[in-house]
């Protein structure tokens, strides 16, 4: 198996990488030396191909086989039961069952109205510090649009940050618990690092994790108690098509998946919408070409929604280059193979080995793309001969498979028709402290800093 001797003797090393945050840059680099599958510690696999997704993550292998999460680094929930995404498969496929119907096509289409409100209330706050003529921190506008309607989605009442224009106390707990992502699973695999768990933990990190459970959970608890409400919120929709413990979720379970629903709704999208931003201001060919697609579509601003923004061609082309060039989740969710083993890329696994795709590494390699470190959106459109080699079926930043994200539609709309809202209203200026923002290390997620624009009001006869 190609990697570093190194490497295959310890994991040490990559959970050095991991809590510096620069695994995902290191594990790139050793794509690039030793080619698309990599052994980087004793029994842990890295492999970038498109067939991986297809044997891993998709459905049953040939022989009937799924690959199991690997727990080491999903761990138990404060609660006690498990949530949608740490579930064993049995226990997703139920979960999924009775969840699916708050993310259906036809929910979807009922939430429109909620969903266009927040929007609005975004563009208008916007529109206040434009006129004001302030510097503006769009990532965190991004963050309070996002966390607000996935708040007022998941327990029927937002967070309140567009309205202060500023993260609330319950949010700023859930940005403190991200670096968590990767030094809790270094503690699970090596016991003997718990006499240092204060000194890699700050006991404040921990206090917020408990704390967000709790809150969370007696918030979950509150929603429940209100029971159908006809909102179309995501707990009427579980509510609703429940049934029996059996078949459905506990009033733990439900209470355990909705911090779950809270991150994953909001922080994800909201880091796409910033590293569209990022991407379209530093490249102004770009930016001017998604300009006037947008504002030659729309003569007014209630022209758009949620339906007609599926028909701008360079959008969706530019919203698919940012997932490539700034993944949400840009590491490997890893699984662990079947019993009897499994081959990938040519290369036999013997079984509970760890196996993942990358997705920042997967999508950065020449391997998989050409001109891999340029945002070029037209690659995505079938007029440009020059990328027709890349590996397109390798983007999956959702996943794929049974247990593929639940809430892609809902993320795909919040995303086009707050981008297009933006853009229709206000040119926008990187300011020059922002020039570095793309450089950002990862603790599971980016850890991403502000993004200072210049907005400017589109003057219109």
């Amino acid at each position: 198996m190609p990697g570093p001797k190194l490497f295959a003797l310890t994991d040490l090393i990559h959970l050095y990488y991991t809590a510096k945050g620069e695994w995902s840059a290191k594990l790139k680099t050793l794509h690039d030396q030793y080619g698309p599958t990599v052994r980087f510690a004793p029994n842990e696999v890295s492999s970038i191909t498109p067939e991986t997704w297809r044997i891993v993550y998709g459905h049953k292998t040939q022989q009937g086989k799924t690959f199991e999460k690997d727990l080491r680094f999903y761990g138990p929930t404060y609660v006690g039961v498990d949530h949608i995404i740490r579930a064993n498969n049995e226990g997703h496929r139920r979960m999924r069952r009775v969840m699916a119907h708050a993310f259906s096509e036809k929910a979807l289409r009922e939430q429109e109205d909620v969903i266009k409100g927040y929007v609005d209330l975004l563009i208008s706050r916007l529109n206040d510090k434009a006129v004001a003529q302030e510097d503006v921190d769009i990532m965190s506008w991004y963050n309070f649009c996002t966390f607000d309607l996935i708040g007022d989605l998941t327990f029927g009442k937002p967070f309140g940050c567009l309205e202060s224009g500023d993260y609330s106390p319950w949010i700023s707990m859930i940005f403190s618990n991200i670096k968590l992502l990767t030094t809790v699973p270094a503690l699970r695999r090596h016991p003997f690092l718990a006499k240092f768990r204060s000194w890699l933990i700050e006991p404040k990190l921990e206090r917020a994790f408990v704390e967000h459970a709790l809150l969370s959970q007696k918030t979950a608890f509150e929603r429940i108690e209100r029971g159908n409400v006809g909102r179309q919120d995501f707990m009427d929709y579980i509510l609703r098509h429940n049934g029996d413990e059996a078949k459905g979720l506990s009033k733990d379970e439900i209470a355990a998946n909705a911090p779950t629903l809270i991150t994953a709704g909001s922080e994800t999208t909201a880091t796409l919408l910033s590293g569209v931003t990022f991407m379209l201001l530093t490249n102004r060919d770009k930016y001017d070409k998604l300009v006037r697609e947008i504002r030659d579509r729309y003569a007014s601003e209630d022209e758009i929604n949620m339906l007609n923004v599926n028909d701008l061609p360079y959008l969706l082309a530019v919203l698919n280059e940012a997932f490539r060039m700034y993944p949400p989740v840009p590491i490997g969710l890893p699984r662990i193979t079947p019993a009897g083993g499994e081959t990938i890329d040519g290369y036999y696994l013997p079984e509970k080995t760890g196996i993942s795709l990358p997705h920042w590494a997967a999508y950065q390699c020449e391997q998989n793309w050409t001109d891999p470190q340029l945002f070029v959106p037209e690659r995505w459109l079938d007029t440009e001969t020059r990328y027709a080699n890349d590996k397109r079926d390798v983007l999956q930043p959702f996943s794929i498979g049974p247990r593929n994200c639940i809430g892609k539609n809902l993320a795909y709309a919040e995303m086009r028709l707050i981008l297009t809202r933006v853009l229709w209203r206000f040119d926008l200026e990187l300011l020059p402290e922002s020039r570095g923002w793309y450089s950002q290390r990862v603790f599971g997620l980016w850890e991403k800093g502000g993004m200072m624009v210049k907005l400017t009001p589109v003057q219109r006869s």
